[in-house]
């Protein structure tokens, strides 16, 4: 039955982040070509996709455009329908400016972007919120790649 679920949600990994050595995860098994990390919780998973959101915004990617153009490239994804949906579902427009450290924000990023990548129903608002609480985001800006 599990074969059924979405990559991403088999990995604990919702934003479908490649693996680039994320604290407590490993490339992902049972598949022909692994290249998506596997976290342990789907909590953790959450907090891996806000602190890779959060590493674009220190690199000056801080709109839906600029962000999704990185995260779902045109080589890979249908990127002009990702940022309309995602736009869509926060209420803004492809250039506004986003405060990546609101937690409101984060949230709609990131209940956006799971979504995207697995489908409706999978992560419910409750699991992003229980995952960002548990561990806030770091107070420094980040500033590896």
């Amino acid at each position: 039955m599990s074969e059924k679920l979405p990559r991403g949600i088999r990995n604990n990994n919702p934003g479908n982040l490649n693996y680039a050595g994320q604290p407590g995860a490993h490339l992902e098994t049972g598949v022909p070509h692994p290249r998506f990390a596997a976290f342990p919780t789907m909590a953790d998973g959450i907090r891996a996709l806000r602190d890779q959101l959060l590493r674009y915004g220190e690199r000056g990617l801080t709109t839906v455009r600029a962000i999704i153009s990185v995260y779902a490239p045109p080589s890979e994804n249908p990127t002009g329908a990702y940022v309309y949906a995602l736009c869509s579902h926060m209420g803004v427009q492809p250039d506004t400016v986003l405060d990546l450290r609101d937690p409101a924000t984060m949230r709609g990023l990131i209940e956006g972007i799971t979504t995207m990548e697995n489908g409706p129903g999978h992560i419910s608002l409750t699991q992003i919120d229980q995952a960002l609480r548990a561990a806030p985001a770091p107070p420094q800006p980040i500033t590896e790649a």
